[in-house]
């Protein structure tokens, strides 16, 4: 039934949402997987796959929005929020760049008080003392937030945070990009046409940015379709994506435990669908984080070209209740045993120098011997 949607994919003619719906509702995983791979060779015929050192940085905990899927939020009034002091938001960067890392990603809760002159000092201080590193910061549900508590424009809040030292923003807050999905599971956030907008304004701007889809909990395959086509789209428009990542809902401690947990057969098979449906976008990027090693691993013959982050640091997910931990050498072996060169890359998937990858690997060993390379702060 799908070996015609199947070998026009591969043929890399673009597939229309009732053929990648007919592909989600399919169970042939195995040749799923096998055109999905095919697709990411032809993409990338290069011998090696990629990985980045970065760490999730989140500055505050406090959120004005009701999400149903998030463990990690607290409400204003919540005794336990907090807003990370700057010295030690600052210090956690200094350990990625001994790490590695060129790169922070930095993401919060939508605070009710903070003025964007606020954000353009922190972005400001991090420059300041690290000007080598890339802040990948600031999700479009934030970046919506700040027009609304500062009454300004998303292309004036972006360009200001851009001058200020903004390098590039996550696909943070996607879920899926339906309201009628986000609706039902959130509250007091933006919705799919304005997180949309956010970056359109930022790619005009020339910024780029990540995609991302969190699936497993309220929506339909084809709902999950329509997420796709919409980020489809937006990248025909302004090819300012460099990559899109996806990963199941952790229902562990949140407010909706009762929705069972997406598997690693849908995982992949999703996975594998994203790469053959979004034609345009050069990236998929697997998610070792919320499924483990072998999983993530896998996700590279399941159309991902890159194994992620090491990630020093993760709060979000692990407050769901899904704690994965991988240091250097296991992420390079993993690549390594698919028969790939593992190589380090930065936010826009340029290689490092083989000077950086060494002193990156030198100094994760000497970490892990010293016990100091912890991934939950």
């Amino acid at each position: 039934m799908i070996a015609k949607i199947l070998d026009k994919a591969v043929a890399g003619d673009r597939i229309s949402a009732d053929e990648g719906l007919a592909l989600l509702e399919s169970h042939d995983l195995p040749e799923i997987g096998r055109a999905a791979d095919f697709v990411a060779r032809r993409m990338h015929p290069e011998n090696y796959r990629t990985y980045n050192i970065d760490r999730n940085i989140n500055y505050t905990n406090i959120c004005t929005a009701v999400c149903d899927f998030c463990a990690f939020y607290r409400t204003p009034k919540s005794g336990e929020g907090y807003v990370l002091p700057r010295a030690e938001l600052l210090s956690k960067v200094e350990e990625t760049v001994a790490l590695g890392g060129d790169q922070i990603l930095m993401q919060g809760g939508l605070h009710p008080e903070f003025k964007l002159e606020w954000y353009e000092e922190l972005l400001s201080d991090i420059k300041q003392r690290f000007p080598q590193v890339n802040i990948h910061g600031f999700s479009p549900p934030e970046l919506h937030h700040f027009t609304k508590v500062n009454r300004l424009s998303i292309g004036t809040v972006l360009e200001r945070l851009k001058n200020a030292g903004l390098g590039s923003i996550p696909g943070g807050g996607a879920e899926i990009l339906v309201d009628r999905v986000r609706k039902a599971i959130t509250r007091g956030k933006v919705l799919a046409d304005d997180w949309l907008k956010v970056m359109r304004v930022w790619h005009e701007l020339g910024g780029r940015s990540s995609a991302t889809m969190m699936f497993g909990h309220v929506e339909t395959l084809a709902e999950r379709i329509e997420h796709l086509e919409r980020l489809r789209q937006l990248q025909d428009e302004t090819r300012g994506f460099t990559a899109f990542i996806c990963w199941t809902f952790q229902p562990e401690n949140t407010q909706m435990a009762q929705v069972p947990p997406a598997g690693s057969f849908e995982y992949l098979k999703t996975q594998a669908v994203a790469r053959l449906y979004l034609d345009n976008f050069v990236n998929i990027q697997s998610s070792w984080v919320t499924q483990g090693l072998k999983i993530g691993q896998l996700g590279l013959l399941f159309g991902a070209n890159d194994m992620g982050s090491l990630m020093i640091e993760e709060n979000v997910v692990a407050e769901a209740g899904t704690v994965h931990f991988l240091t250097l050498h296991e992420i390079r072996e993993a690549i390594e045993e698919l028969g790939f060169v593992p190589r380090q890359r930065n936010v826009h998937y340029q290689l490092m120098d083989p000077s950086w990858e060494r002193r990156s690997l030198i100094a994760n060993e000497r970490a892990v011997r010293n016990g100091g390379l912890l991934q939950i702060a």
